[in-house]
């Protein structure tokens, strides 16, 4: 296989950005044909990073149709499992993939602001926190007082007296 032109952070970065992706390519039991290779050409154009999927159940011929592909459309070989391979190959007419100037993560909050979903988000209002539905009624209630602290209970005053049987 054509030896990597892109440092290991940088293949392990777009491996994770193929990790959502489908295959876009399908090669048949016929193998790789100039067809299937400029199919794949069309597709490395417009998305730069791409998804194969090789039928076939022979390792060895996986293999060499991943190293056909890399070595004939200058592409770099990403990763390989199962009959999935990953091949990645920059465009100058496109953003790089692999600009550093871009935040790998997705996310555009920070951690200790609120989370706002998509439909608020969309008409621009901004989720606040929520606010208690109830307030304590009489905080001073709650606090012991040296009255409520004086009085001892006891046994006899933990039970509740019965109520009377009805006879009918």
């Amino acid at each position: 296989m054509p030896t990597l032109n892109i440092s290991i952070q940088q293949r392990n970065d777009l491996r994770a950005a193929a990790h959502s992706l489908r295959p876009v390519v399908q090669i048949g039991d016929k193998g790789v044909s100039d067809a299937v290779l400029k199919e794949i050409d069309v597709h490395l154009n417009a998305h730069q990073l791409i998804k194969i999927r090789v039928a076939g159940d022979d390792r060895e011929s996986r293999l060499a149709a991943f190293d056909t592909i890399c070595s004939s459309l200058q592409a770099e070989p990403i990763h390989h499992i199962g009959k999935i391979l990953t091949i990645y190959r920059r465009n100058v007419e496109r953003p790089d993939l692999l600009d550093a100037s871009e935040p790998a993560t997705r996310a555009v909050r920070k951690a200790n602001e609120p989370y706002t979903p998509k439909k608020l988000a969309a008409v621009g209002v901004t989720k606040t926190k929520k606010k208690p539905s109830r307030q304590p009624s009489n905080p001073a209630s709650r606090v012991a007082t040296a009255d409520t602290q004086s009085r001892k209970r006891t046994p006899s005053s933990l039970s509740k007296p019965r109520k009377p049987a009805k006879s009918y």
